[in-house]
Protein backbone atom coordinates (compact mmCIF):
# COMPACT_ATOMS: atom_id res chain seq x y z
CA UNK A 1 0.00 0.00 0.00
CA UNK A 2 2.87 2.19 0.41
CA UNK A 3 3.23 3.53 -2.96
CA UNK A 4 -0.85 4.02 -2.98
CA UNK A 5 -1.38 7.56 -4.39
CA UNK A 6 -4.91 9.43 -5.40
CA UNK A 7 -4.13 12.72 -7.09
CA UNK A 8 -6.47 15.82 -6.28
CA UNK A 9 -6.81 16.55 -10.10
CA UNK A 10 -8.37 13.30 -10.30
CA UNK A 11 -10.98 14.16 -8.00
CA UNK A 12 -11.68 17.52 -9.39
CA UNK A 13 -12.43 15.65 -13.40
CA UNK A 14 -14.70 13.23 -11.44
CA UNK A 15 -16.73 16.00 -9.39
CA UNK A 16 -16.89 18.32 -11.88
CA UNK A 17 -18.53 15.90 -14.10
CA UNK A 18 -20.42 14.12 -11.86
CA UNK A 19 -23.66 15.91 -12.26
CA UNK A 20 -24.04 16.15 -16.18
CA UNK A 21 -22.93 11.97 -15.79
CA UNK A 22 -25.79 11.50 -14.07
CA UNK A 23 -28.18 13.61 -16.17
CA UNK A 24 -26.46 11.43 -18.98
CA UNK A 25 -27.36 8.07 -17.88
CA UNK A 26 -23.58 7.24 -18.80
CA UNK A 27 -20.15 8.53 -17.17
CA UNK A 28 -19.08 11.36 -18.87
CA UNK A 29 -16.21 11.55 -21.56
CA UNK A 30 -13.83 13.27 -19.32
CA UNK A 31 -14.14 10.77 -16.67
CA UNK A 32 -14.06 7.56 -18.70
CA UNK A 33 -10.81 9.31 -20.67
CA UNK A 34 -9.94 9.78 -16.82
CA UNK A 35 -10.39 5.64 -16.57
CA UNK A 36 -8.92 4.69 -19.52
CA UNK A 37 -5.68 7.18 -18.82
CA UNK A 38 -4.92 5.45 -15.46
CA UNK A 39 -6.19 1.95 -16.54
CA UNK A 40 -8.54 1.53 -13.76
CA UNK A 41 -10.61 -0.90 -15.63
CA UNK A 42 -7.88 -3.37 -15.51
CA UNK A 43 -6.45 -2.69 -11.73
CA UNK A 44 -6.36 -6.15 -11.52
CA UNK A 45 -5.44 -7.82 -15.28
CA UNK A 46 -1.82 -9.04 -15.35
CA UNK A 47 0.55 -6.89 -16.36
CA UNK A 48 1.77 -9.42 -19.34
CA UNK A 49 -1.54 -8.30 -21.15
CA UNK A 50 -0.87 -4.15 -19.74
CA UNK A 51 -2.93 -4.51 -17.00
CA UNK A 52 -1.79 -2.85 -13.24
CA UNK A 53 -2.04 -6.16 -11.36
CA UNK A 54 -2.44 -3.94 -8.23
CA UNK A 55 -2.56 -5.91 -4.88
CA UNK A 56 -5.80 -5.81 -3.46
CA UNK A 57 -5.64 -3.72 0.05
CA UNK A 58 -4.14 -1.46 -2.73
CA UNK A 59 -7.29 -1.31 -5.39
CA UNK A 60 -9.51 -1.33 -2.14
CA UNK A 61 -8.22 2.36 -1.06
CA UNK A 62 -8.39 3.31 -4.65
CA UNK A 63 -11.62 2.50 -5.25
CA UNK A 64 -12.66 4.16 -1.42
CA UNK A 65 -11.44 7.44 -3.11
CA UNK A 66 -12.74 7.32 -6.23
CA UNK A 67 -16.19 6.36 -4.75
CA UNK A 68 -16.09 9.34 -2.51
CA UNK A 69 -15.29 11.53 -5.56
CA UNK A 70 -18.93 10.15 -6.84
CA UNK A 71 -20.68 6.66 -6.53
CA UNK A 72 -21.73 5.76 -10.04
CA UNK A 73 -18.26 6.09 -11.30
CA UNK A 74 -16.63 4.35 -8.56
CA UNK A 75 -19.20 1.51 -8.91
CA UNK A 76 -18.67 1.23 -12.38
CA UNK A 77 -14.83 1.15 -11.72
CA UNK A 78 -15.31 -1.38 -8.80
CA UNK A 79 -17.55 -3.73 -11.28
CA UNK A 80 -15.94 -3.60 -14.56
CA UNK A 81 -12.23 -4.22 -13.27
CA UNK A 82 -14.04 -7.33 -10.92
CA UNK A 83 -15.11 -8.43 -14.25
CA UNK A 84 -11.67 -8.04 -15.44
CA UNK A 85 -10.14 -9.72 -12.51
CA UNK A 86 -10.77 -13.14 -14.89
CA UNK A 87 -8.25 -12.32 -16.65
CA UNK A 88 -5.92 -15.15 -15.75
CA UNK A 89 -8.24 -17.44 -16.13
CA UNK A 90 -8.80 -16.82 -19.47
CA UNK A 91 -7.01 -18.74 -22.47
CA UNK A 92 -3.83 -16.96 -22.99
CA UNK A 93 -4.11 -15.83 -26.52
CA UNK A 94 -7.99 -14.69 -25.90
CA UNK A 95 -6.77 -12.67 -22.70
CA UNK A 96 -3.61 -11.05 -25.06
CA UNK A 97 -6.52 -9.95 -27.63
CA UNK A 98 -8.86 -8.72 -25.21
CA UNK A 99 -6.48 -6.66 -23.28
CA UNK A 100 -4.55 -5.27 -26.24
CA UNK A 101 -6.20 -2.00 -25.94
CA UNK A 102 -6.74 0.83 -23.57
CA UNK A 103 -10.11 1.22 -23.50
CA UNK A 104 -11.08 -2.54 -22.97
CA UNK A 105 -13.98 -2.64 -20.21
CA UNK A 106 -15.83 -5.77 -19.04
CA UNK A 107 -19.22 -5.79 -18.22
CA UNK A 108 -21.08 -8.79 -16.63
CA UNK A 109 -23.44 -10.42 -14.55
CA UNK A 110 -22.75 -13.56 -12.34
CA UNK A 111 -26.38 -14.99 -12.02
CA UNK A 112 -26.32 -17.99 -14.14
CA UNK A 113 -29.73 -17.28 -15.86
CA UNK A 114 -28.18 -18.43 -19.68
CA UNK A 115 -27.47 -21.47 -21.28
CA UNK A 116 -24.76 -23.13 -23.04
CA UNK A 117 -25.36 -25.58 -25.04
CA UNK A 118 -22.39 -28.24 -25.83
CA UNK A 119 -21.84 -27.79 -29.72
CA UNK A 120 -19.15 -30.31 -31.79
CA UNK A 121 -16.91 -26.69 -31.84
CA UNK A 122 -18.00 -25.50 -28.42
CA UNK A 123 -20.85 -23.97 -27.16
CA UNK A 124 -24.24 -22.11 -27.82
CA UNK A 125 -24.94 -19.03 -25.89
CA UNK A 126 -28.53 -18.16 -25.33
CA UNK A 127 -29.83 -16.36 -22.27
CA UNK A 128 -30.33 -13.21 -20.67
CA UNK A 129 -28.52 -11.16 -17.55
CA UNK A 130 -29.70 -8.23 -15.06
CA UNK A 131 -27.51 -5.94 -13.86
CA UNK A 132 -24.27 -4.86 -16.06
CA UNK A 133 -22.95 -1.97 -14.43
CA UNK A 134 -20.74 -0.17 -17.36
CA UNK A 135 -22.43 -1.76 -20.40
CA UNK A 136 -22.66 1.34 -22.41
CA UNK A 137 -18.83 1.41 -22.15
CA UNK A 138 -18.54 -2.39 -22.09
CA UNK A 139 -16.17 -3.68 -24.97
CA UNK A 140 -16.39 -7.25 -23.95
CA UNK A 141 -19.52 -8.90 -21.65
CA UNK A 142 -19.00 -11.76 -19.09
CA UNK A 143 -21.70 -14.23 -18.41
CA UNK A 144 -22.56 -17.36 -16.39
CA UNK A 145 -24.88 -20.21 -18.28
CA UNK A 146 -25.98 -23.87 -17.27
CA UNK A 147 -24.28 -25.97 -19.46
CA UNK A 148 -26.10 -28.31 -21.73
CA UNK A 149 -26.25 -31.37 -23.41
CA UNK A 150 -26.81 -31.48 -27.40
CA UNK A 151 -30.51 -33.01 -26.14
CA UNK A 152 -30.80 -29.92 -23.79
CA UNK A 153 -30.39 -31.99 -20.96
CA UNK A 154 -28.13 -30.57 -17.77
CA UNK A 155 -24.51 -31.52 -17.76
CA UNK A 156 -23.39 -32.35 -14.41
CA UNK A 157 -20.51 -31.42 -12.30
CA UNK A 158 -18.10 -33.65 -10.17
CA UNK A 159 -20.81 -32.70 -7.35
CA UNK A 160 -23.71 -34.21 -9.14
CA UNK A 161 -24.78 -30.53 -9.66
CA UNK A 162 -25.59 -28.58 -12.66
CA UNK A 163 -22.82 -27.29 -14.28
CA UNK A 164 -22.24 -23.64 -14.62
CA UNK A 165 -19.36 -22.23 -16.51
CA UNK A 166 -18.54 -18.41 -17.11
CA UNK A 167 -18.22 -16.86 -20.67
CA UNK A 168 -16.71 -13.71 -22.37
CA UNK A 169 -18.13 -12.50 -25.69
CA UNK A 170 -17.78 -9.47 -27.60
CA UNK A 171 -19.79 -6.55 -27.40
CA UNK A 172 -21.06 -7.11 -31.17
CA UNK A 173 -22.76 -10.72 -29.84
CA UNK A 174 -24.78 -9.07 -26.90
CA UNK A 175 -27.48 -6.87 -27.35
CA UNK A 176 -28.10 -4.50 -24.45
CA UNK A 177 -31.39 -3.53 -23.15
CA UNK A 178 -31.53 -0.21 -21.90
CA UNK A 179 -33.83 -0.85 -18.32
CA UNK A 180 -31.48 0.76 -15.55
CA UNK A 181 -34.86 2.35 -13.85
CA UNK A 182 -33.38 3.23 -10.15
CA UNK A 183 -33.21 6.63 -8.17
CA UNK A 184 -29.64 6.23 -7.79
CA UNK A 185 -26.52 5.23 -9.67
CA UNK A 186 -28.05 6.58 -12.37
CA UNK A 187 -24.38 7.14 -14.23
CA UNK A 188 -23.26 3.14 -13.88
CA UNK A 189 -25.88 2.53 -16.62
CA UNK A 190 -26.50 -1.05 -14.85
CA UNK A 191 -28.60 -2.07 -17.69
CA UNK A 192 -29.56 -5.90 -18.73
CA UNK A 193 -28.37 -7.46 -21.68
CA UNK A 194 -29.15 -10.82 -23.68
CA UNK A 195 -27.47 -13.25 -25.85
CA UNK A 196 -29.39 -15.25 -28.66
CA UNK A 197 -27.65 -17.79 -30.53
CA UNK A 198 -24.54 -16.78 -30.95
CA UNK A 199 -21.72 -19.79 -31.43
CA UNK A 200 -18.59 -20.08 -29.57
CA UNK A 201 -15.45 -21.69 -29.16
CA UNK A 202 -14.48 -23.75 -25.92
CA UNK A 203 -11.70 -21.19 -25.28
CA UNK A 204 -14.47 -18.39 -24.54
CA UNK A 205 -15.34 -20.53 -21.62
CA UNK A 206 -13.16 -20.16 -17.85
CA UNK A 207 -13.55 -21.38 -14.37
CA UNK A 208 -13.01 -18.64 -11.59
CA UNK A 209 -10.86 -19.58 -8.61
CA UNK A 210 -9.47 -22.33 -10.68
CA UNK A 211 -5.95 -23.09 -12.88
CA UNK A 212 -4.42 -19.79 -13.48
CA UNK A 213 -3.32 -19.68 -16.99
CA UNK A 214 -1.33 -16.93 -16.88
CA UNK A 215 1.52 -15.93 -14.08
CA UNK A 216 -0.69 -13.41 -11.72
CA UNK A 217 -0.16 -14.52 -8.07
CA UNK A 218 -2.63 -11.57 -7.16
CA UNK A 219 -5.53 -13.22 -9.04
CA UNK A 220 -6.74 -16.72 -7.12
CA UNK A 221 -7.33 -14.80 -3.78
CA UNK A 222 -10.95 -15.92 -3.04
CA UNK A 223 -13.31 -14.49 -5.24
CA UNK A 224 -16.43 -13.85 -3.02
CA UNK A 225 -14.58 -12.15 -0.21
CA UNK A 226 -12.60 -9.86 -2.88
CA UNK A 227 -16.39 -9.34 -4.40
CA UNK A 228 -17.55 -8.38 -0.84
CA UNK A 229 -14.20 -6.28 -0.13
CA UNK A 230 -14.73 -4.12 -3.10
CA UNK A 231 -18.42 -3.43 -2.79
CA UNK A 232 -18.21 -2.63 1.09
CA UNK A 233 -15.46 0.47 0.13
CA UNK A 234 -17.87 1.59 -1.99
CA UNK A 235 -20.34 1.77 0.50
CA UNK A 236 -17.77 3.54 3.10
CA UNK A 237 -16.37 6.13 -0.36
CA UNK A 238 -20.19 6.90 -0.25
CA UNK A 239 -20.36 7.54 3.26
CA UNK A 240 -17.72 9.86 4.06
CA UNK A 241 -18.53 12.16 1.03
CA UNK A 242 -21.85 12.42 2.44
CA UNK A 243 -20.63 12.97 5.84
CA UNK A 244 -18.56 15.60 4.60
CA UNK A 245 -21.49 17.31 2.73
CA UNK A 246 -23.80 17.02 5.89
CA UNK A 247 -21.55 18.80 8.12
CA UNK A 248 -20.94 21.42 5.58
CA UNK A 249 -24.71 21.59 4.89
CA UNK A 250 -25.75 22.10 8.21
CA UNK A 251 -23.65 25.16 9.40
CA UNK A 252 -24.31 26.89 6.02
CA UNK A 253 -28.14 26.31 5.45
CA UNK A 254 -30.23 29.19 5.59
CA UNK A 255 -32.35 29.64 8.78
CA UNK A 256 -29.03 28.36 10.81
CA UNK A 257 -29.84 31.06 13.39
CA UNK A 258 -32.94 29.15 14.55
CA UNK A 259 -31.27 26.41 16.17
CA UNK A 260 -30.21 26.89 19.81
CA UNK A 261 -27.14 26.46 21.08
CA UNK A 262 -28.23 23.29 22.81
CA UNK A 263 -29.54 22.26 19.59
CA UNK A 264 -26.11 22.87 17.23
CA UNK A 265 -24.56 20.87 20.71
CA UNK A 266 -26.72 17.72 20.18
CA UNK A 267 -25.91 17.67 16.60
CA UNK A 268 -21.93 17.95 17.11
CA UNK A 269 -22.40 15.13 19.22
CA UNK A 270 -24.34 12.98 16.89
CA UNK A 271 -22.21 14.12 14.06
CA UNK A 272 -19.21 13.15 15.42
CA UNK A 273 -20.12 9.73 17.25
CA UNK A 274 -21.52 9.01 13.63
CA UNK A 275 -18.39 9.63 11.84
CA UNK A 276 -16.22 8.09 14.84
CA UNK A 277 -18.52 4.83 14.23
CA UNK A 278 -17.90 5.13 10.29
CA UNK A 279 -13.84 5.59 10.70
CA UNK A 280 -13.90 2.71 13.31
CA UNK A 281 -15.60 0.27 10.80
CA UNK A 282 -13.03 1.32 8.14
CA UNK A 283 -9.64 0.86 10.45
CA UNK A 284 -11.02 -2.59 11.48
CA UNK A 285 -11.87 -3.81 7.80
CA UNK A 286 -8.69 -2.61 6.26
CA UNK A 287 -7.05 -4.73 9.67
CA UNK A 288 -8.62 -7.58 8.56
CA UNK A 289 -8.45 -7.65 4.42
CA UNK A 290 -4.62 -7.16 4.76
CA UNK A 291 -4.23 -9.91 7.11
CA UNK A 292 -6.20 -12.11 4.73
CA UNK A 293 -4.35 -10.40 2.17
CA UNK A 294 -0.86 -11.46 4.19
CA UNK A 295 -1.49 -14.83 4.72
CA UNK A 296 -2.92 -15.55 1.17
CA UNK A 297 0.45 -14.10 -0.34
CA UNK A 298 2.60 -15.96 1.78
CA UNK A 299 0.84 -19.41 2.37
CA UNK A 300 -1.25 -19.43 -1.15
CA UNK A 301 -4.49 -19.39 1.27
CA UNK A 302 -6.79 -18.22 3.53
CA UNK A 303 -7.71 -19.96 6.55
CA UNK A 304 -12.10 -20.31 6.76
CA UNK A 305 -11.71 -18.45 10.05
CA UNK A 306 -10.43 -15.35 8.28
CA UNK A 307 -12.54 -15.76 4.65
CA UNK A 308 -15.61 -15.44 7.24
CA UNK A 309 -14.02 -12.51 9.21
CA UNK A 310 -13.78 -10.57 6.11
CA UNK A 311 -16.58 -11.17 5.04
CA UNK A 312 -18.43 -10.06 8.15
CA UNK A 313 -16.35 -6.89 8.57
CA UNK A 314 -17.37 -6.10 4.78
CA UNK A 315 -20.71 -6.42 5.75
CA UNK A 316 -20.76 -4.50 8.98
CA UNK A 317 -18.99 -1.64 7.09
CA UNK A 318 -21.62 -1.75 4.32
CA UNK A 319 -24.60 -1.97 6.89
CA UNK A 320 -23.28 0.70 9.05
CA UNK A 321 -22.29 3.15 6.14
CA UNK A 322 -26.29 2.91 5.81
CA UNK A 323 -27.06 3.19 8.87
CA UNK A 324 -24.97 6.10 9.34
CA UNK A 325 -25.56 7.85 6.91
CA UNK A 326 -29.64 7.66 7.79
CA UNK A 327 -28.95 8.70 10.81
CA UNK A 328 -27.30 12.18 9.83
CA UNK A 329 -29.77 13.07 6.71
CA UNK A 330 -32.77 14.52 9.12
CA UNK A 331 -30.31 17.28 10.28
CA UNK A 332 -29.66 18.53 6.58
CA UNK A 333 -33.17 20.25 5.68
CA UNK A 334 -35.20 20.14 2.33
CA UNK A 335 -31.64 20.85 0.66
CA UNK A 336 -31.49 16.76 1.08
CA UNK A 337 -34.59 16.22 -0.48
CA UNK A 338 -33.76 18.42 -3.68
CA UNK A 339 -32.91 15.75 -6.55
CA UNK A 340 -30.44 18.03 -7.78
CA UNK A 341 -28.31 18.28 -4.70
CA UNK A 342 -25.00 16.32 -4.52
CA UNK A 343 -26.06 15.40 -1.07
CA UNK A 344 -29.17 14.20 -2.32
CA UNK A 345 -27.13 12.03 -5.37
CA UNK A 346 -25.05 10.35 -3.05
CA UNK A 347 -27.61 9.69 -0.32
CA UNK A 348 -29.91 7.80 -3.72
CA UNK A 349 -26.46 6.40 -4.74
CA UNK A 350 -25.60 4.70 -1.30
CA UNK A 351 -29.36 3.39 -1.03
CA UNK A 352 -29.26 1.75 -4.40
CA UNK A 353 -25.97 0.37 -3.79
CA UNK A 354 -27.01 -0.94 -0.35
CA UNK A 355 -29.77 -3.20 -2.82
CA UNK A 356 -27.10 -5.19 -3.85
CA UNK A 357 -28.02 -8.87 -2.34
CA UNK A 358 -24.18 -9.83 -1.64
CA UNK A 359 -24.12 -7.65 1.69
CA UNK A 360 -27.66 -7.89 2.51
CA UNK A 361 -27.12 -9.96 5.76
CA UNK A 362 -24.44 -9.85 8.79
CA UNK A 363 -23.37 -13.44 9.77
Amino acid sequence: MSNFEFKDSWIKTIKEHAAQSEKDGKLHPEILNLIYSQNWFNIYVPKAYGGLEKPLPEILLLEEKITKADGSTGWTVTLCSGAAWFAAFLDIELAKEIFSKPETCLAGSGAATGTATLTPNGYLINGSWKYASGALHATHFTMNCLVKNSDGYAVLDENNEELVLSFILDKKDVNIVPNWPSMGMVASGSHSFTVTNIKVPASRSFTINGSLKAEAPYLNYPFLQLAEATLAVNFLGMALHFTELVEDLFYNRSGIERFTEDQKAFFEKEFHTQKELLLTNREQFYITVNESWDSYIKNNSVSDELLQAVTHSSRTLAHNARKITDTLYPYCGLEAAKTQSELNRVWRDLHTASQHSLLTFIF
